[in-house]
């Protein structure tokens, strides 16, 4: 008995499929719209705007290795400052634009949390070489919270 019940709830389901479709088909590029439409959303959370700004003249004014990096998604703009320490780990100053209320540095599975100071500023300390990245919780105007992270970048 219950192989004709699947049968009768089969042929249901596809006369009821039919109908939807000459009724309310798909549209032909809803796929590509949607594929489109994730991928700018992935695009301007993981890829955003990289600048770097070191100059090429900080070399042969010091002897120190410094790097500065500007990320942007357009929104929320990040400066960070990136020093080596005399121990051989680095220091990242950095500054943020939007009202942020949480920021923490990611290395591997690593974690270091920062305070955030007056006109966005924040740091992390003893940061060993290798490949990081910045999360931010920053407040979206009147729509709430939001993630901003940059991409990873070598310290």
């Amino acid at each position: 008995m219950e192989t004709e019940d699947f049968a009768a709830d089969a042929a249901l389901f596809a006369r009821l499929r039919a109908v939807w479709e000459e009724v309310d088909p798909v549209p032909v590029d809803l796929v590509d719209r949607m594929v489109a439409a994730v991928a700018v959303e992935d695009l301007s959370r993981e890829y955003a705007l990289l600048t770097l700004v070191e100059s090429e003249l900080a070399n042969t004014r010091g002897e120190t290795d410094t790097l500065t990096l500007q990320f942007s998604d357009g929104d929320t703009s990040v400066l960070l400052h990136v020093s080596a320490t005399e121990s051989g780990e680095h220091r990242i100053d950095g500054w943020v634009d939007a009202a942020a209320l949480a920021v923490k540095l990611t290395q591997g599975d690593r974690e270091w949390n920062a305070d955030l100071g007056d006109h966005g500023r924040f740091s992390f300390d003893a940061v060993p070489s290798g490949v990081a990245r910045v999360r931010l919780v920053v407040r979206d105007g009147d729509l709430g919270l939001r993630e901003f992270q940059t991409p990873q970048f070598e310290v």
